[in-house]
């Protein structure tokens, strides 16, 4: 079933509750044809961790948000979330809310695993905006879905804004790209649905030979091929990082902040 805005299919996100990232990526990156709906992830947890883990916990009570929107894919849009869940225990829950939505429903760590092996990525250096303590778990998460983490650059800072990723700015995440240390790597994963970094991929979509990729870029192309049916192939994952059709429309909202800035 398809509706006014979305007549190749309609996307279900599920977004942390003060993430600023999530939605204007996605306006950004998803196709013509495609559209999607968004809820809001909600906890009254005072820290990061204790957040993330009470989304995982209350996550098919989230769902529900959707009610009977013809949603064709649904997608938890933080990939901390998984980190702190396993592996083991994120495939159970993702198994039982998809059974019972009767679609399939990924979250944006999954969608980053699924786009590292489309491109046959084994060695991956990763980008971080998480504190430490996060950080350790994430390690852990790849290394569980059998990825090398070769390198790792980070781009946290807690300046006390009222959020330590979602107040990154994209020059911030480009530094952090940059500070890579040589390694020999097959894929680069900017980390997080918060922090800004589809700028930074258009400037630097390679790192040697190594595509840069981020959880909502793999997020934007998982849910549409999803809705697609398309293969998960190498191919159709460097066309979302080579030259993006998304790249134009980042290029004009570039524009306009330039503009504006000069006018200020």
């Amino acid at each position: 079933m398809s509706v006014e805005y979305a007549p190749l299919g309609l996307i279900g996100l599920l977004t942390p509750q003060a993430n600023t990232t999530v939605e204007p990526e996605m306006a950004i990156m998803t196709p013509p044809g495609y559209a999607f709906v968004n809820a809001r992830l909600m906890s009254d947890k005072p820290t990061i961790e204790a957040r993330l883990v009470d989304y995982f916990a209350t996550l098919s009570g989230q769902l529900r948000q959707f009610a009977n929107a013809p949603i064709g894919t649904a997608l938890v849009a933080t990939s901390g979330m998984s980190y702190l869940a396993g592996v083991d225990a994120e495939a159970r829950i993702l198994a039982e809310v998809s059974r019972a939505a009767n679609i399939p429903v990924f979250t944006s760590a999954i969608a980053s695993v699924d786009m590292l092996n489309a491109l046959g990525a084994k060695r991956i250096a990763l980008v971080s905006p998480y504190p430490e303590s996060l950080n350790v778990a994430s390690r852990a998460y790849w290394s569980a879905h059998g990825f090398t983490v070769a390198a790792e650059t980070g781009a946290f800072r807690d300046t006390g804004a009222f959020h330590p990723i979602y107040s990154l700015f994209g020059g911030e995440a480009l530094a952090a790209l940059d500070a890579l240390p040589e390694a020999d790597l097959d894929a680069v994963l900017m980390l997080g649905t918060g922090m800004p970094t589809l700028e930074p991929i258009r400037r630097r979509p390679f790192v040697g030979r190594a595509p840069v990729i981020s959880c909502m870029l793999a997020t934007a192309w998982r849910t549409t091929s999803a809705l697609a049916k398309s293969p998960l192939t190498r191919a159709s994952a460097l066309a979302w990082i080579e030259n993006p059709a998304w790249g134009p429309r980042l290029d004009e909202l570039k524009a306009l902040r330039g503009r504006q800035t000069a006018g200020a």
